[in-house]
């Protein structure tokens, strides 16, 4: 915990609002500085005087920006700044129409960009729901219901199981408190809570005699004193470095914008070397600008910014069917080109639930699921008459338990009692017969200082559990498996619990003592000593078994999997060798994890830190800041971070990380409203779909990069030949206008439906640092360019030499290459990929891509349209195309397939899905 400047909540802070030493200080020394009375807390007047001094318990938020503010961020892109300056140009020198189209353009695009992105951020506003609630305080001696925004440190506040901690509190009197800090910390179990101060340098999820805002009460009772509200809280601290965080960028968005600046550059020194040129070539410089415009309309893809958001919308909604919810529309691509996931483990990796796997009883260790089968033999033996011991201790742990069932049947009560019941419930002891025949008639709750529960029974019983160091130190005796005492034997028991520990269990032993004739009160001297050690029973939070396949999965697309969890580090050890990180060691010996702990992540400059998160599979016992770090120091190694979390201590990283990855139904409001992604089932393995489909979108954007380019290059070097040697234009600005955002969207869009590549999971991720317009990719885009000018100007000079208007020599020039990237566009996609489906199917290739087929029939449709319609001859200044016009434009198909093959060859990467990886 650590004082926050009261400029960051804009309120004027007392001296003591937020005591970053509080957990190392005794109570009555916090409470003479916070001037607070150990009774009667504060007055209400002293109360109402903070109130106004410090402001509401409430965290701050940063306003969003109006929304006039963010459609016009939609413009916020080279290309399209440049098209609005020619619009504005075209529109003044007296040309309507083309700035009318031009201008329609980007406003098309700025309207699908704002629809997609609209939803302002929330993140700060859910964290303030998470702490908000009704609190019992003591004002004035009297204890008082208030709203938790009205706290002021100083104030004494009073809990109970279920409560939500609505501040920062310093323990002062604790009765088997355990605290649920899993939101914050990440640790799976409870915690126990005393009044115990802790040494200054004590990690948060250590510091036994503090409770934080959002925690919540899952057992016992607590007073506890405000030390720190509002933004000085650990969640504020958190709120905090949300509002102060940048929302990063994706390796697309990124690209994007290096490509427009790149290529803008490159156009707009291509225009204006054309208007110098022709006025040294004595041309008219209103004719000259002209043909500069036409030359930059033609050049620039102004539909590539609608045909990403397109694509990435399509991306989303297939996303969603694969219970993947995205939130902002770049993350789409990030997703696929992921190298790192950070998961928390909690919850995420694992159930979020103990489970009793193993029992040590009558001197052997037995597996629960080994004894008692999902689906048993007809006539196996009943291991509880086999096995005195073992029917012993798991009564214990039935009778020596505060958990119980619901009225629906679902258990109620700290993790590890439910999982004590649970595992009872399987061996086949009934919880209401075995309570009638050993009623409970006292108890000595569970305590920190103590370390162990006790239970008296009618029978004279005396049942106790707890740690396997305290109970042992309480016995003489051991049961054996025949139901015999026998003189005990620490150092086995002691062997087989580092043991269980070593496999990620936390252990509790039992052990059973006498009463005396009718004794109704159970002391703790009674269970000091003579105790017969009865067994233990060793549990853990399981991973998930789809978990376990979703991280192979990920490794074997070339994805390193790292877990970073607030829980110790043995646990967190032994999941991820269940789940499968680590690198195998050897013969024999499983997995080798290697693993660091927060207090040695504190100690590393961020030059150490860099050099080691590579190679670090576990990051246990981390702190909130130490995650964000962690991401942080990934992203400087030049990874693509994907981030998993469901606590409120993960939403700082998941806002940093490249894509932020959230449980929807079982993680916190906070890191959902932080996150890009959400998993509505909670899975981990969902996340493998979603990177596959993430992967999908990337390469179907690489291919309308491949298709769109070369339109508009043709387009372009067209426009330059003819203005620079003085020739009519073949195409005008205005027409290519229309090819590029009509035709080329029917044609281009429809690739974001096609199916996925079979062995797309087996490819590694694509560099993060590759740029959008790879050399092999500017060779395909180059070749095809060249053909594409070759054949404009081709079928632009034969309607000439023909005798034909300007207007049907530019119509045939449009329409032959349209048919021409009929071709080209089945060749990059699916439909081409195979040929070997040709041969075997025919034209049942066309059923792989049906959309593709719609689109293309579309596209053919309009531009029928396009030359046969008058209104549009009018319009765009073309002509009406005869048959024997349709026939020699349709000829430049043939020779589209061998220089499709070519380009293929020069740029395989659009298919790299063909070939697996090594």
């Amino acid at each position: 915990m650590s004082t926050l400047p009261s400029a960051l909540s804009g309120r004027q802070a007392h001296p003591a609002d937020a005591l970053a030493d509080s957990h190392a200080r005794a109570g009555p020394e916090l409470l003479a500085s916070l001037d607070s009375d150990p009774t009667a807390g504060l007055t209400a007047h002293e109360a109402e005087a903070r109130l106004r001094r410090q402001g509401p318990n409430t965290l701050t938020s940063r306003g969003g920006q109006p929304a006039w503010l963010r459609f016009l961020g939609q413009f916020h892109d080279p290309l399209l700044y440049t098209l609005l300056a020619v619009g504005a140009i075209k529109a003044l020198i007296g040309d309507p129409r083309e700035a009318l189209v031009i201008w329609s353009v980007t406003l098309i695009n700025a309207v699908i960009g704002y629809v997609q992105e609209s939803r302002a951020e929330t993140a700060i506003a859910a964290l303030a729901r998470a702490v908000r609630t009704e609190v019992t305080v003591i004002r004035g001696g009297q204890p008082r219901r208030l709203p938790s925004e009205q706290l002021v440190t100083g104030d004494l506040v009073q809990l109970e199981a279920g409560d939500k901690v609505p501040a920062d509190l310093r323990l002062l009197q604790s009765r088997a408190l355990r605290v649920d800090e899993s939101a914050l910390t990440g640790e799976s179990r409870p915690v126990v809570k005393g009044t115990a101060a802790a040494p200054l340098d004590t990690p948060l999820a250590e510091r036994s005699g503090m409770i934080y805002a959002g925690s919540f009460i899952t057992a016992g009772q607590g007073e506890g004193l405000v030390v720190a509200t509002a933004d000085a809280t650990e969640v504020g601290r958190i709120s905090t470095s949300l509002q102060e965080q940048v929302n990063l960028s994706t390796p697309l968005t990124r690209q994007f914008a290096r490509f427009s600046t790149t290529i803008l550059r490159f156009i707009l020194v291509l225009a204006l070397l054309t208007f110098l040129v022709g006025l040294l070539r004595g041309r008219a410089p209103a004719e000259m600008f002209d043909g500069a415009v036409a030359l930059a309309v033609g050049a620039i893809p102004e539909e590539l910014p609608a045909i990403v958001t397109i694509t990435l919308a399509i991306g989303v909604n297939r996303m969603a069917r694969r219970n993947a919810i995205i939130r902002k529309l770049p993350a789409v691509e990030a997703l696929g080109s992921t190298t790192v996931i950070c998961s928390d483990k909690t919850g995420t990796l694992t159930q979020n639930r103990m489970t009793v796997r193993e029992v040590y009883a009558g001197g052997v260790v037995l597996r629960l699921e080994e004894l008692w089968p999902e689906a048993p033999e007809p006539d196996a033996a009943d291991p509880l008459a086999a096995n005195v011991a073992l029917r012993e201790t798991l009564l214990a742990g039935l009778l020596c338990n505060d958990a119980r069932p619901s009225h629906d049947q679902t258990l109620l009560g700290d993790p590890t009692e439910t999982a004590l019941l649970v595992a009872a419930q399987v061996a086949g002891l009934d919880r209401d017969r075995s309570l009638d025949r050993h009623p409970r008639r006292d108890a000595i709750p569970f305590a920190a200082e103590q370390q162990f529960m006790a239970t008296l029974h009618g029978n004279q019983r005396i049942l106790v559990k707890g740690s396997v160091e305290t109970v042992l130190a309480r016995c003489s005796h051991q049961l054996g498996a025949d139901g015999r005492e026998q003189p005990l034997v620490a150092p086995t028991i002691e062997a087989v619990v580092s043991a269980m520990a070593g496999r990620g269990q936390r252990v509790l032993a039992f052990a059973v003592g006498r009463a005396e004739p009718r004794q109704t009160r159970l002391e703790p001297h009674d269970v000091a000593a003579d105790l017969v050690f009865l067994g233990m029973q060793g549990m853990l939070d399981p991973p998930r078994p789809e978990a376990i396949q979703a991280v192979a999965a990920c490794q074997a697309a070339g994805i390193t999997v790292k877990m970073i969890t607030g829980d110790h580090l043995e646990t967190a050890r032994s999941i991820a060798r269940q789940i499968g990180l680590g690198r195998p060691a050897a013969e024999g010996q499983g997995s080798e994890v290697r693993a660091l702990e927060g207090r040695e992540l504190e100690a590393m400059s961020p030059e150490q830190l860099a050099a080691c998160v590579g190679d670090t599979d576990v990051f246990a016992r981390v702190a909130p800041i130490q995650k964000l770090a962690l991401v942080r120091a990934l992203q400087a190694g030049g990874a693509v971070v994907a981030m998993t979390g469901d606590g409120v201590n993960d939403a700082p990283a998941l806002k940093q990380a490249d894509i932020g990855i959230a449980m929807g139904r079982g993680g916190t409001e906070v890191a959902r409203e932080a996150a890009d992604m959400l998993l509505t089932d909670d899975n981990f393995a969902s996340i493998e779909a979603a990177v596959e489909e993430g992967r999908a979108i990337a390469l179907n954007l690489r291919k309308t990069l491949a298709f769109v380019l070369p339109v508009n290059g043709g387009a372009s070097m067209t426009i330059l030949f003819a203005a620079l040697f003085g020739l009519e234009l073949p195409v005008t600005a205005l027409q290519v206008l229309w090819l590029n955002m009509i035709n080329a969207l029917l044609m281009s869009v429809p690739l974001a439906f096609e199916p996925k590549a079979p062995l797309l999971m087996q490819q590694p991720p694509r560099p993060p640092g590759q740029p959008m317009l790879t050399a092999a990719l500017i060779q395909r885009v180059l070749l095809i360019s060249l053909f594409n000018w070759a054949l404009i100007f081709s079928l632009f000079s034969w309607g000439q030499a023909q005798g034909g208007s300007l207007a049907l020599s530019r119509t045939m020039a449009i329409q032959g290459l349209v048919l021409s990237q009929v071709v080209y566009l089945l060749s990059i996609s699916q439909i081409g990929k195979q040929p070997m489906r040709w041969i075997r199917h025919g034209w049942q290739q066309f059923t792989l891509s049906p959309v593709l087929m719609l689109g293309l029939g579309l596209a053919l449709l309009f531009q029928v349209v396009f030359s046969q319609l008058g209104w549009m001859n009018a319009f765009f200044g073309t002509a009406p195309l005869g048959m024997t016009e349709w026939w020699i434009c349709a000829l430049p198909m043939l020779p589209m397939i061998p220089l499709a093959v070519l380009a293929e060859w020069l740029d395989p990467t659009t298919g790299r899905h063909e070939r697996p990886a090594r």
